[in-house]
């Protein structure tokens, strides 16, 4: 495999996680796409903005290609959490324009540098701090997955769409009885062998 090859791989996964993140965000309210589905606050507009802050900081900060956008939650004295939460005043298109501005600059640093260039991730202890290039797509590969599967359950849980997106057949096609009935039987199960254990 070519070092071409291999960043297609890597860009071609990434960005399938970065498209199925804001397709959870497609036909929703503003409260349901910002409204704590968690014990500690996840939402959906949250994990969009929290991603646009990874790619710009890892794929851009890291290898010495600051984007320039302003980032506020991020800075020092801003409150905990800050990144993971849409303010009332941070409208969907503003995060949803970010974070695909944080793709363009995440992709050009892919684009202008061989995998094996070394950069250093300023948040990190200076003497843990450095990283390939590779590696920081895989940290961010690995972040977008997870937090995208974060997306699909709190999707799921406000209006029932689950999967990919619109159209893909990622899921089994079936009817809402259908998955009822599905559901009745794993709950009987789950009762079952709490009973037996």
């Amino acid at each position: 495999m070519t070092a071409s090859d291999a960043k297609a791989d890597l860009r071609s996964s990434l960005q399938s996680a970065r498209e199925a993140l804001l397709w959870k965000l497609e036909g929703l309210s503003e409260y349901d796409i910002r409204r704590p589905r968690t014990a500690t606050g996840t939402n959906l507009l949250g994990l969009v903005k929290h991603l646009a802050g990874v790619e710009l900081g890892y794929l851009g900060d890291t290898f010495g290609r600051p984007s320039g956008e302003p980032l506020p939650w991020l800075e020092d004295g801003a409150e905990p959490n800050a990144d993971m939460w849409a303010t009332a005043d941070e409208s969907r298109e503003h995060m949803v324009a970010l974070y695909r501005r944080a793709w363009g600059h995440a992709d050009a640093t892919v684009d202008a540098l061989p995998l094996d260039t070394m950069g250093r991730v300023p948040w990190w202890p200076s003497n843990k701090n450095e990283v390939t290039l590779h590696q920081a797509v895989v940290r961010v590969l690995a972040d977008t997955h997870r937090h995208a599967g974060h997306a699909d359950i709190i999707r799921e849980l406000t209006d029932g769409a689950a999967g990919f997106g619109e159209g893909k057949d990622d899921m089994p096609v079936r009817d809402s009885a259908w998955w009822e009935n599905h559901r009745s039987r794993l709950e009987e199960a789950a009762r079952e062998a709490d009973r037996d254990a």
